[in-house]
């Protein structure tokens, strides 16, 4: 199952934490996993290298972190339409994403 916790900073979306492997079929034709991996790549590209903000990312295999280094409000409204993407293929596949909304907090 693949977990999405989005960070709060402020009372701000300040990034995610993606982890796990939907399981829905074989690595390579998971659609799940590709919608979910494209959807946070695309918006981490987008705060980062269309509006230049700075933030630190980590990934691995299974693993995505990208947390803003300070407030920008474009950037969070980017991560803020991360979150609805995710939430609705979250409820076409729940057995396969799981949501947790401030699940992990960055002070």
């Amino acid at each position: 199952m693949i977990t999405v916790d989005f960070i709060s900073r402020d009372s701000h979306l300040n990034g995610f934490e993606i982890k796990g492997h939907s399981g829905y079929s074989e690595e390579g034709t998971d659609i799940i996993c590709s919608a979910v991996s494209s959807a946070a790549l695309m918006s981490a590209n987008t705060v980062t290298e269309i509006f230049g903000c700075k933030a630190e990312a980590e990934t691995e295999d299974g693993f995505l972190k990208f947390i803003l280094s300070e407030y920008d409000e474009n950037a969070v409204k980017v991560l803020e339409g991360l979150r609805l993407h995710l939430e609705e293929v979250s409820k076409q596949y729940p057995e396969y994403i799981t949501i947790n909304n401030g699940g992990i907090k960055n002070a």
